[in-house]
């Protein structure tokens, strides 16, 4: 007699496909405006989805938008593990993350907008960019290669200054990204105690092949 394990990970499976469906939607929401004022009508129609459908995977709007924030962070930061894997330098992948993230204005905005809006609230979260940033950071102090300071202070320099470079990135986009975000990295090198020349040698290394964070022609 067959099992009736399928259909219960047909449940899950459809249960799964739903929250992720709103979970984009918030981020939508998040990008285009910044407004969660929007009513769970509103939002489970831009889901495709019941309304109903909503109180099954979230008590609020408040935790629906959290966990969107962070669904984005989350991807931001595995864009982040894609393109700098093989960086040993911790120096040199605080560096490439600026420029990175510069890229990202054009190749993943509602990304860099929903890290521009509610980005400031989750610097010292545990996941997502934090997470990653406070690993590097703490390996660059364990390394010698960064004046010691307590890393959350230093995150608190580190996410400041990304959350300035997404902001000028949108404010400003007639000035050149990339040239900008070298200019910062150097400057937050240079904070973290690399000596002057070498931090203007680290910022302007080759990053690796990011072809596919490319800005799209215009």
């Amino acid at each position: 007699m067959p099992s009736p394990a399928p259909s219960s990970n047909r449940f899950e499976r459809r249960r799964a496909v739903t929250r992720r469906a709103l979970i984009r939607a918030a981020r939508q929401i998040l990008a285009e405006s910044g407004d969660t004022s929007a009513s769970i009508q509103a939002i489970a129609e831009r889901a495709d989805v019941g309304f109903g459908s909503f109180y099954n995977h979230f008590d609020s709007k408040t935790e629906l938008f959290e966990a969107a924030v962070v669904d984005a962070l989350e991807e931001f930061g595995q864009n982040f593990d894609q393109h700098l894997t093989g960086i040993d330098d911790p120096a040199e992948l605080v560096a490439s993350g600026f420029r990175l993230s510069a890229r990202m204005a054009d190749s993943h905005p509602e990304l860099m907008q929903v890290l521009r809006r509610r980005g400031l609230g989750h610097i010292h979260s545990d996941n997502g960019l934090a997470r990653r940033a406070l690993r590097d950071l703490q390996a660059g102090l364990e390394a010698g290669r960064f004046t010691p300071v307590d890393p959350a202070v230093a995150l608190s320099a580190l996410g400041g200054t990304l959350l300035s470079l997404a902001e000028l990135r949108f404010a400003r986009p007639d000035l050149d990204g990339d040239q900008a975000a070298i200019d910062l990295a150097e400057m937050v090198l240079r904070m973290l105690g690399v000596p002057p020349s070498e931090a203007h040698e680290v910022a302007r290394r080759p990053l690796p092949d990011t072809a596919a964070q490319a800005a799209p022609s215009r």
